[in-house]
């Protein structure tokens, strides 16, 4: 049982913040609300609004879902990932790697898309890539994500870019979302894994 001092605020309050948009918004439905949190409310890669100071522009789509399966795969997939990441590495360092993972991975989509897309895939997987790694590479680091979960997101990171899916029920994910979310967050994991591991045998 979790109690109230272990509660992670930071993964909490990301929660909040996608159930509040998705339910202001119809669950993406609703452009008034969502025309400020796109990357771009124009469908340009030029970033009009961010080059004129709007920079949360550059963030804010992982706060945006389309529909209930979409909100509530997303919402399971942060709670188990952020809060293992914030109770291990505090709460900074996930709003750290949110936000590094958030940008890359918007940009990532911006460039294969276009800037209507929204969703937190991009971070979790970026979530994904650095735990995984941290528990491979580094002893001290204390959480080994369960095989069965890491060869789910896997599977799931291929079936998506299969397009299986978008060809039987004509969804569309954003994988390269996905991609630069996955790959920033296995390079940044391993990183500071053997970094941590190294000095650890210096000690």
């Amino acid at each position: 049982m979790i109690s109230i001092r272990h509660l992670p605020p930071v993964t909490l309050a990301l929660v909040a913040i996608c159930v509040l948009v998705a339910l202001a918004s119809g669950f993406g439905q609703g452009q008034k609300v969502l025309q400020p949190l796109y990357i771009s409310a124009r469908f340009l890669h030029q970033l009009p609004e961010v080059k004129s100071g709007e920079y949360w522009r550059l963030l804010t789509p992982i706060f945006i879902h389309y529909g209930f399966i979409h909100l509530g795969l997303n919402m399971f997939a942060l709670w188990i990932l952020g809060r293992a990441m914030e109770i291990q590495r505090r709460s900074l360092s996930l709003i750290i790697l949110v936000i590094v993972t958030g940008v890359v991975s918007n940009l990532a989509e911006l460039w294969e898309s276009g800037p209507r897309f929204g969703g937190m895939s991009g971070v979790l997987y970026g979530l994904f890539g650095y735990l995984w790694m941290q528990g491979r590479f580094n002893p001290k680091f204390g959480i080994h994500l369960p095989h069965s979960l890491i060869n789910a997101l896997l599977i799931w990171f291929v079936i998506c870019w299969s397009g299986i899916f978008e060809y039987l029920l004509n969804v569309r994910f954003a994988n390269m979302s996905h991609t630069a979310g996955l790959v920033t967050g296995i390079i940044w994991g391993f990183v500071s894994a053997k970094m941590e591991s190294a000095s650890l045998k210096k000690v």
